[in-house]
């Protein structure tokens, strides 16, 4: 797993960005795939799950995830929930010790937000479509009804995928032009004419900035460009697999 050094400094928290790294699956799902909903086999999800949850000495039942639906949403998690019964939304924020909060990925951004010092945490799955619609600012409002200070609030953002293997049409970048002109700086021409290449991690960092937390740490790895390490919507697209893994990105405060 891979650790932000501005989130590992605090002693009552604990999180991870992990990779594909050191679970129980095989073929396309190598190896430790977090994904619930892919077509890897379930029991072997389960297992890499309960090492994740392990690695931040929570019970397996404690780790959980939304079913994830590119929205601006936030939930609240005051208990554990079940795949069957996981609510609907992109982002999760809570106060309860002892619960591992979790976003899947494998392209899109995954930030782990905390205020240590109110011991409020939150997780966000901000792809394009919900850094656009204000998953990142409602992750930090949820955040502060639970009684976090947006000066303390400290974000890190995990591998995502990078400009230089994000090519998008005409279309795309129109939708971001509408929304505001300035967001041109995020894009630059791509070979193929009519497509740019846009920077993710840069946009989502921009919002960040704007929302005027006490610090964004980017770990600047793409998920893309390291197969190695990690899974990719993207790069399994473009070999014409059939499906791929998720990575899972959590964190929780101590008990």
């Amino acid at each position: 797993m891979i650790q932000a050094a501005s989130l590992s400094s605090f002693a009552n928290i604990r999180h991870a960005f992990f990779t594909r790294q050191g679970g129980v699956s095989d073929g396309i799902y190598a190896s430790l795939n977090g994904g619930i909903g892919s077509r890897d086999a379930p029991e072997k999800v389960r297992e890499n799950r309960a090492r994740m949850a392990a690695a931040l000495n929570v019970a397996p039942s404690h780790l959980v995830t939304c079913y994830q639906v590119h929205s601006p949403d936030v939930i609240v998690a005051t208990d554990p929930w079940t795949r069957e019964n996981a609510p609907r939304a992109d982002a999760i924020v809570t106060r309860a010790p002892g619960l591992a909060i979790g976003v899947t990925t494998a392209d899109c951004g995954p930030i782990l937000f905390a205020d240590a010092q109110a011991g409020v945490v939150g997780a966000t799955h901000a792809g394009w479509k919900g850094a656009l619609t204000g998953v990142l600012e409602a992750t930090i409002a949820a955040m502060q009804k639970l009684g976090a200070q947006r000066g303390r609030i400290n974000a890190a953002l995990g591998p995502m995928i990078r400009q230089p293997s994000y090519e998008v049409g005409a279309e795309f970048l129109e939708r971001f032009r509408a929304a505001d002109v300035s967001n041109d700086r995020f894009f630059v021409p791509a070979a193929r004419p009519g497509h740019a290449m846009f920077d993710l991690p840069g946009y989502i960092r921009c919002r960040l900035e704007r929302a005027e937390i006490a610090s964004i740490e980017d770990l600047r790895l793409c998920t893309y460009a390291d197969p190695e390490r990690f899974f990719s919507y993207r790069r399994t697209t473009h070999r014409a697999e059939q499906d791929y893994g998720r990575h899972v990105n959590a964190i929780a405060l101590t008990q």
